[in-house]
Protein backbone atom coordinates (compact mmCIF):
# COMPACT_ATOMS: atom_id res chain seq x y z
CA UNK A 1 0.00 0.00 0.00
CA UNK A 2 1.36 3.04 -1.11
CA UNK A 3 0.67 6.17 1.09
CA UNK A 4 1.31 10.39 0.48
CA UNK A 5 1.79 11.93 4.50
CA UNK A 6 -0.34 15.00 4.58
CA UNK A 7 -0.21 18.47 6.06
CA UNK A 8 -2.01 17.32 9.10
CA UNK A 9 0.16 14.06 9.52
CA UNK A 10 -1.73 11.78 8.29
CA UNK A 11 -0.73 8.73 5.75
CA UNK A 12 -3.01 9.05 3.39
CA UNK A 13 -3.66 6.49 0.19
CA UNK A 14 -5.75 8.54 -2.35
CA UNK A 15 -6.30 4.98 -4.23
CA UNK A 16 -8.18 3.45 -1.61
CA UNK A 17 -9.00 6.65 0.99
CA UNK A 18 -11.33 6.19 3.81
CA UNK A 19 -13.41 9.16 5.18
CA UNK A 20 -11.73 8.87 8.72
CA UNK A 21 -8.44 10.34 6.66
CA UNK A 22 -10.10 13.41 4.65
CA UNK A 23 -9.11 16.63 6.74
CA UNK A 24 -10.32 19.87 5.77
CA UNK A 25 -7.25 21.55 6.71
CA UNK A 26 -5.15 18.87 4.72
CA UNK A 27 -7.38 20.10 1.86
CA UNK A 28 -7.28 24.14 2.67
CA UNK A 29 -3.42 23.73 2.83
CA UNK A 30 -2.37 21.97 -0.07
CA UNK A 31 -4.95 23.84 -2.73
CA UNK A 32 -3.38 27.20 -0.81
CA UNK A 33 -0.07 26.45 -2.58
CA UNK A 34 -1.07 24.95 -5.79
CA UNK A 35 -1.43 26.83 -9.09
CA UNK A 36 -4.02 27.15 -11.37
CA UNK A 37 -3.52 26.77 -14.96
CA UNK A 38 -1.21 24.15 -14.63
CA UNK A 39 1.26 27.16 -13.20
CA UNK A 40 0.68 29.24 -16.45
CA UNK A 41 -0.42 32.32 -15.40
CA UNK A 42 1.59 35.72 -15.00
CA UNK A 43 1.18 35.55 -11.99
CA UNK A 44 0.41 32.26 -8.69
CA UNK A 45 -3.05 32.22 -8.30
CA UNK A 46 -4.28 29.23 -5.96
CA UNK A 47 -6.68 26.72 -6.40
CA UNK A 48 -7.78 27.91 -2.78
CA UNK A 49 -8.59 31.39 -4.34
CA UNK A 50 -10.70 29.52 -7.29
CA UNK A 51 -12.75 27.94 -5.30
CA UNK A 52 -13.17 30.33 -2.69
CA UNK A 53 -14.31 32.52 -5.89
CA UNK A 54 -16.57 29.69 -6.92
CA UNK A 55 -18.06 30.22 -4.10
CA UNK A 56 -19.01 33.55 -3.98
CA UNK A 57 -20.07 33.17 -7.00
CA UNK A 58 -22.93 30.92 -6.81
CA UNK A 59 -23.85 32.83 -3.25
CA UNK A 60 -24.38 35.81 -5.35
CA UNK A 61 -26.27 33.68 -8.60
CA UNK A 62 -28.43 32.68 -5.33
CA UNK A 63 -27.68 28.91 -5.01
CA UNK A 64 -27.94 27.34 -2.10
CA UNK A 65 -25.68 26.76 0.68
CA UNK A 66 -25.16 23.12 -0.57
CA UNK A 67 -24.26 24.22 -3.97
CA UNK A 68 -21.50 26.71 -2.50
CA UNK A 69 -20.45 23.72 -0.12
CA UNK A 70 -19.69 21.55 -3.43
CA UNK A 71 -18.17 24.81 -5.04
CA UNK A 72 -15.84 25.14 -2.39
CA UNK A 73 -14.79 21.02 -2.09
CA UNK A 74 -15.16 20.93 -6.34
CA UNK A 75 -11.69 20.38 -7.12
CA UNK A 76 -10.64 19.02 -2.94
CA UNK A 77 -9.62 15.47 -4.68
CA UNK A 78 -6.39 17.37 -6.10
CA UNK A 79 -5.08 18.40 -2.79
CA UNK A 80 -4.45 13.93 -2.27
CA UNK A 81 -4.12 13.16 -6.29
CA UNK A 82 -2.39 16.75 -7.75
CA UNK A 83 -4.11 17.80 -10.93
CA UNK A 84 -3.47 17.17 -14.72
CA UNK A 85 -4.92 19.61 -17.59
CA UNK A 86 -8.09 18.26 -19.11
CA UNK A 87 -6.08 17.33 -22.45
CA UNK A 88 -3.99 14.99 -20.72
CA UNK A 89 -6.44 13.78 -18.27
CA UNK A 90 -8.71 12.72 -20.90
CA UNK A 91 -6.06 10.05 -21.88
CA UNK A 92 -5.98 8.46 -18.56
CA UNK A 93 -9.35 7.23 -17.78
CA UNK A 94 -7.58 5.01 -14.18
CA UNK A 95 -6.80 8.65 -12.76
CA UNK A 96 -10.39 9.79 -13.96
CA UNK A 97 -11.35 6.60 -12.06
CA UNK A 98 -9.81 7.21 -8.89
CA UNK A 99 -10.14 11.14 -8.81
CA UNK A 100 -13.90 10.88 -9.26
CA UNK A 101 -14.06 8.20 -6.58
CA UNK A 102 -11.92 10.06 -4.40
CA UNK A 103 -14.05 13.30 -5.13
CA UNK A 104 -17.35 11.12 -4.46
CA UNK A 105 -16.14 10.41 -0.64
CA UNK A 106 -15.04 14.06 -0.10
CA UNK A 107 -18.45 15.18 -1.32
CA UNK A 108 -20.28 12.25 1.26
CA UNK A 109 -18.51 13.51 4.05
CA UNK A 110 -19.98 16.87 4.05
CA UNK A 111 -22.75 16.86 1.93
CA UNK A 112 -25.65 14.47 2.51
CA UNK A 113 -28.00 13.58 1.07
CA UNK A 114 -25.64 13.38 -2.37
CA UNK A 115 -25.50 16.29 -4.54
CA UNK A 116 -28.20 15.89 -7.10
CA UNK A 117 -27.55 16.03 -10.80
CA UNK A 118 -28.93 19.86 -11.10
CA UNK A 119 -26.64 20.94 -7.81
CA UNK A 120 -23.56 19.34 -9.88
CA UNK A 121 -24.58 21.21 -12.84
CA UNK A 122 -24.63 24.52 -11.26
CA UNK A 123 -21.07 24.03 -9.71
CA UNK A 124 -19.95 23.01 -13.06
CA UNK A 125 -21.31 26.14 -14.39
CA UNK A 126 -19.68 28.26 -11.93
CA UNK A 127 -16.39 26.21 -11.96
CA UNK A 128 -16.39 27.38 -15.99
CA UNK A 129 -17.14 30.99 -15.54
CA UNK A 130 -14.79 31.42 -13.42
CA UNK A 131 -12.26 29.56 -15.53
CA UNK A 132 -13.28 31.60 -18.31
CA UNK A 133 -12.66 34.98 -16.23
CA UNK A 134 -9.44 33.52 -14.16
CA UNK A 135 -7.98 33.23 -17.84
CA UNK A 136 -9.22 36.75 -18.96
CA UNK A 137 -8.39 38.89 -15.96
CA UNK A 138 -5.08 36.91 -15.20
CA UNK A 139 -4.16 36.40 -18.71
CA UNK A 140 -5.82 38.63 -20.98
CA UNK A 141 -7.27 35.89 -23.15
CA UNK A 142 -10.45 34.86 -23.50
CA UNK A 143 -10.86 31.22 -23.70
CA UNK A 144 -14.43 30.89 -25.73
CA UNK A 145 -16.19 33.39 -27.81
CA UNK A 146 -18.79 33.86 -25.68
CA UNK A 147 -18.16 35.90 -22.48
CA UNK A 148 -20.61 33.86 -19.79
CA UNK A 149 -22.32 36.26 -17.05
CA UNK A 150 -20.97 36.87 -13.54
CA UNK A 151 -22.70 37.42 -10.69
CA UNK A 152 -20.01 38.33 -8.07
CA UNK A 153 -17.12 41.04 -8.18
CA UNK A 154 -14.08 38.53 -7.85
CA UNK A 155 -10.44 39.19 -7.18
CA UNK A 156 -7.73 37.44 -9.18
CA UNK A 157 -4.89 39.00 -8.03
CA UNK A 158 -2.15 37.19 -6.16
CA UNK A 159 -3.15 36.34 -2.51
CA UNK A 160 -0.52 34.73 0.07
CA UNK A 161 -1.10 31.25 1.00
CA UNK A 162 -1.98 31.85 4.37
CA UNK A 163 -4.40 34.12 3.49
CA UNK A 164 -5.66 31.94 0.66
CA UNK A 165 -5.85 28.59 3.24
CA UNK A 166 -7.60 31.15 5.84
CA UNK A 167 -9.90 31.64 3.61
CA UNK A 168 -10.85 28.53 1.90
CA UNK A 169 -11.17 27.18 6.18
CA UNK A 170 -13.16 30.45 6.86
CA UNK A 171 -15.90 29.62 4.28
CA UNK A 172 -16.02 25.69 4.99
CA UNK A 173 -16.81 26.62 8.54
CA UNK A 174 -19.72 28.90 7.79
CA UNK A 175 -21.28 26.69 5.10
CA UNK A 176 -20.73 24.03 7.07
CA UNK A 177 -22.29 25.72 10.56
CA UNK A 178 -25.76 24.37 9.81
CA UNK A 179 -25.43 20.86 8.17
Amino acid sequence: MSTITTYTGRCFDPVYAVTEDIRVEDIAHALSLMCRANGHFPHFFSVAQHCVNCVTEAAARGYSRRVQLACLLHDASEAYLSDITRPVKEWLPYYREVEHTLQTLIYDKWITPALTDEERQLMSQVDDTMLYYEFKEISGREIQAEEPPLAASLSFAFEDFAVAETAYLELFRQLTAEN
